[in-house]
């Protein structure tokens, strides 16, 4: 079973998106902050992680930074509520960005295109 590391602040997003890569047959491990999933990188080893930018502390673009150079080969989708983040050239180290929002079609393709390669 692929496994998904899901880093972000918000508890509604994470049972959202739990609940809906659960039903498509990956293992879903949560992260609440950009230092927390650093910790769970070394333990859980995912094979994909899906990162909010906005998280108090360490930042998204932040913690990106210290996941490629942990692994990069690592896939890491940015997903976040604002759009002006995808113009940091900071975020381009992702494999992906995707605006969130309640239909998450988008994002489960990216998943599915970067976690199957």
């Amino acid at each position: 079973m692929k496994k998904i590391l899901l880093v972000d602040d918000e508890d509604s997003i994470h049972l959202l998106y739990r609940e809906e890569f659960e039903e498509e047959g990956y293992e879903v491990h949560s992260a609440l902050s950009g230092e927390e999933a650093l910790d769970k990188l070394r333990i859980i080893r995912p094979d994909l992680i899906i990162l909010d930018i906005n998280m108090p502390s360490m930042n998204g673009i932040e913690a990106l930074r210290r996941i490629k150079e942990i692994n990069p080969l690592l896939p890491v989708i940015l997903s976040s509520a604002y759009q002006e983040f995808k113009q940091d050239l900071a975020s381009w180290a992702s494999d992906e960005y995707i605006v969130k929002s309640s239909n998450l079609a988008e994002l489960k393709a990216a998943v599915k295109k970067h976690i199957n390669k």
